[in-house]
Parts: C-alpha cells; sequence; structure tokens
C-alpha cells in the first residue's frame, strides 16, 4: 500500500511542478540503495516510476556498506559508495545514509522516497542556460557532443553511465528475506571519459561496447551540480 501512496503522491507532484517534461535538459536523479536495507524497497520502487517520466534520467547506485548484515547486495560497488561519500564531503555533511536521493548532483538530498521533496527539486539539470548534450552510437563507439552558450566557470567533467534497464532480485538473506524486488535503471559502470571548460563545442569519440543503455552527464568537480545530461537506450 505504501508504494502505491508513493507513486500517486509523485504523479500529482510531478503534475503541478515547474518542469519542463520535454527540456532538452533533463533531469538527473542518482538514487543510493541497497538489497541489504530494510527502508529501501519503496524508494526502488518510486525510482522505478521516475524511469518512466520523459525527461528524468533515473539511476540507482547500490553500495556496498550494508552487506555485513547477513546479503551481500548483487551489484553493490564499492565505487558508488565512494561516490556517495564525496557528495557528503563536497556539501560538508559528515553521515551518509540509503535510501537518499541526489537530484542534478545537489546540493539537496533527500530521503529516497519522499515524493514531495522530490519533485520540488525536479528542474531540468543545469536551468536554462545549461550544456545541451547529444548522443549518438555507432558499432561500439558513442559519439558525444556538447554545446553551451557561456564558458563552465569551474569546468566539467564528462560522465559516461552504463546501465541495467531492469533486474528482479531474490532475496535469500538480511533485512528483506524472502522478498523479490524488481529493481531498475541499476548502474552497472561510471567512467570520467574527457575534461571539458565550454570554451568550443565539445566532439568526443569513445568505446561504449555491448548492448547496456548509457548516459552522459556534464558534472562539476566536486561532485558537484550536473550541468547537462542525455541519455541513449
Amino acid at each position: 500500500m505504501k508504494v502505491i501512496v508513493i507513486a500517486l503522491v509523485l504523479m500529482a507532484a510531478l503534475a503541478t511542478a515547474a518542469f519542463a517534461q520535454d527540456s532538452e535538459r533533463p533531469v538527473v536523479v542518482e538514487l543510493y540503495t541497497s538489497q541489504g536495507c530494510s527502508s529501501c524497497p519503496p524508494a526502488d520502487a518510486l525510482l522505478a516510476s521516475l524511469s518512466k517520466q520523459k525527461g528524468v534520467i533515473a539511476l540507482a547506485l547500490h553500495v556496498d556498506y550494508w552487506d555485513y548484515i547477513g546479503w551481500k547486495d548483487t551489484f553493490g560497488s564499492p565505487d558508488f559508495t565512494a561516490r556517495q561519500h564525496s557528495y557528503a564531503r563536497f556539501a560538508g555533511e559528515k553521515m551518509v545514509y540509503t535510501p537518499q536521493m541526489v537530484v542534478n548532483g545537489g546540493p539537496s538530498k533527500i530521503v529516497g522516497d519522499d515524493a514531495a521533496g522530490l519533485a520540488r527539486l525536479m528542474q531540468p539539470a543545469g536551468g536554462a542556460g545549461g550544456p545541451v548534450v547529444a548522443l549518438s552510437r555507432s558499432g561500439s563507439q558513442l559519439r558525444i557532443r556538447a554545446a553551451t552558450a557561456t564558458p563552465l566557470q569551474r569546468g566539467a567533467t564528462v560522465e559516461l553511465v552504463r546501465y541495467i534497464p531492469s533486474a528482479a532480485v531474490d532475496i535469500e538473506r538480511g533485512e528483506n528475506a524472502g522478498r523479490r524486488i524488481l529493481y531498475v535503471n541499476v548502474v552497472a559502470s561510471w567512467k570520467s571519459v574527457a575534461d571539458w571548460d565550454g570554451l568550443a563545442p565539445l566532439d568526443l569519440l569513445v568505446n561504449a561496447p555491448g548492448t547496456l543503455p548509457m548516459a552522459v552527464l556534464i558534472q562539476e568537480p566536486g561532485p558537484g551540480a550536473i550541468l547537462g545530461a542525455a541519455e541513449l537506450r
């Protein structure tokens, strides 16, 4: 019942939020979650609803710091734990938690199943003046193009994210023992592929073999604000 309520709250909030669903600059939502966290399934369900929204890049990053309580997250990675801690350090915070959502790189972070709080943060990455990013694929090559009207004051990194669209997991031990949970947009890899100052248009070719969907984020160092993004499914 709680999952249904969360989904209804999200849909109502998005319908009234000042958010252009057809914007060329999508909203980027990172959910830090764990299969070993009993509070996470409602947030996982909320991310699944988000992933269906046009103009939203919804990404699930599974951390590994709950593995010790009886169940090793099958998607968990110390790299994603490190990224979450980097957000906390950049914001001057001492703690991280799951479920946690970061919208457009922060600085605001919210509890992962707070649909109303999430809707208040849903604005296109970079606002009206952020970089516009375009992606195309030819075989194993991904072409990344980006342009911005003004130089990037702090510079930015070009982040390539590959993700698994959906996967159902039977959890045998730990806080969620006996549950079968569907996860969506599970991040499989995250790699910085270039630096960009915005002085000239970006035109970059990178290797991206395989068939997994991908997203490219233009993000300030820190990690800081996500200025622009695009997705290729």
